[in-house]
């Protein structure tokens, strides 16, 4: 897939509207940055493993100015209707609240790392939805990074700023995710997968065009929000830092699954599933790269649906909602489903084929209107491009 010249074209022209009655004058230029899927390699990241996402045609874009007093003002399109305002020089975590916090967590993190950024005007306008799983908080800060990078004229490559975007939530808003987010908005290519090693950073992009053979990748957002702050996602990281201590190693990465077994019976009960969930997915990803480069894209709903049951039963992030849109999905015909994000609610990716996809759809609505469930936001995710200047 391309990007359509003429939908930005569009989308920049109301986004320079919105920057125009905020800020007054013309900005110096738009950028885009998108949320992403994963197609499989949910929470290895933090563990220094594999993971395979695609970026969303859903973006997050922002028209900037540079200011030359220091000053930084922002704008959401999908906030309350104020605007923050703060010095970029007397940035420090928790001095910025809400929403604005992950576009000022840039700024901050540029500075840390030593890039001399001064101030802008930045107004947003955003179609990713947000807790729904789709990383809309990395749209959010790699949309950010690069208009600063190129604002400044800071020579950042795609990777080096997708690094600092994390940094900025990581230091800055206090929610220590791992690096896949941001690099997927910041790296993807449009029509591909991005197989990241979250290591050693190496990444390769991998040939996703499914509409080709007839397969389509639908989202389902069960509108159940999360907020990865509140502890759960932290909890969950600390308890497979403290495993990997536990068996000597530099993270759960370097257990390889012939080694599972017995690396289980060294940890604590309670560590156990997280040490399986980080191993199998690991596996996992390694297994949906080789059936795409086999030209078997059809043999990956196994692969998810298998993902997912890891997530439910071993991780135990998943909830009601998500574990009934990957039963219904695969009851009405779908070749597999599972959840993505950090859990705990927020969205389902289903592989099927195109000419099933409304039946599958009318069968989880169906669902959750029979559970009793708020109706869900469906859409389809076609692979698309990463961070980008549009105007």
């Amino acid at each position: 897939m391309t990007t359509d010249p003429a939908a930005e074209t569009a989308a920049d022209t109301g986004i320079a509207a919105v920057f125009a009655a905020v800020f007054g004058g013309s900005p110096d230029g738009v950028w885009a940055a998108p949320g992403r899927i994963n197609l499989i390699g949910e929470h290895t990241d933090y563990n220094e493993g594999f993971v395979l996402p695609a970026a969303l045609p859903h973006t997050t874009r922002v028209a900037a100015r540079r200011r030359a007093d220091g000053v930084v003002r922002l704008f959401s399109a999908q906030g309350d209707g104020s605007v923050a305002e703060f010095a970029a020089a007397a940035l420090a975590p928790g001095s910025v609240p809400g929403w604005a916090a992950y576009p000022a967590g840039v700024f901050w993190a540029l500075s840390e790392a030593g890039h001399r950024v001064g101030g802008a005007d930045l107004a947003f306008v955003s179609d990713v939805p947000t807790g729904a799983g789709l990383s809309s908080s990395a749209a959010l800060e790699c949309a950010t990074a690069i208009a600063l990078d190129d604002l400044y004229g800071l020579g950042l490559d795609a990777p080096g700023r997708a690094l600092l975007a994390q940094r900025a939530e990581n230091g800055y808003v206090g929610v220590p995710c791992g690096a896949l987010d941001q690099l997927a908005s910041s790296c993807c290519v449009a029509g591909h997968a991005y197989f990241l090693d979250t290591r050693t950073l190496d990444g390769r992009q991998v040939p996703l065009d499914l509409a080709a053979v007839g397969l389509s990748l639908l989202v389902v957002d069960t509108r159940v929000k999360h907020d990865l702050a509140d502890g759960a996602y932290a909890g969950l990281r600390a308890g497979c830092e403290r495993a990997a201590g536990l068996l000597g190693v530099r993270a759960l990465r370097d257990v390889g699954a012939a080694e599972l077994a017995a690396a289980e019976e060294k940890l604590p009960v309670e560590l156990r599933p997280l040490l399986r969930h980080v191993v199998t997915e690991d596996q996992r990803v390694l297994d949906a790269i080789a059936l795409l480069d086999a030209g078997e894209p059809r043999a990956l709903g196994p692969v998810l649906t298998a993902g997912h049951a890891s997530l439910r039963d071993d991780y135990r992030v998943s909830c009601p909602e998500t574990d009934l849109v990957v039963s219904a999905a695969n009851a009405a015909g779908a070749l597999g489903a599972r959840m993505m994000g950090g859990g705990f609610g927020g969205s389902v990716l289903v592989l099927a084929d195109t000419d099933r996809l409304a039946g599958i759809e009318r069968a989880v609505r169906g669902a959750f209107a029979a559970a009793g469930f708020a109706d869900p936001q469906v859409f389809p995710a076609v692979p698309s491009q990463g961070a980008h200047r549009v105007a």
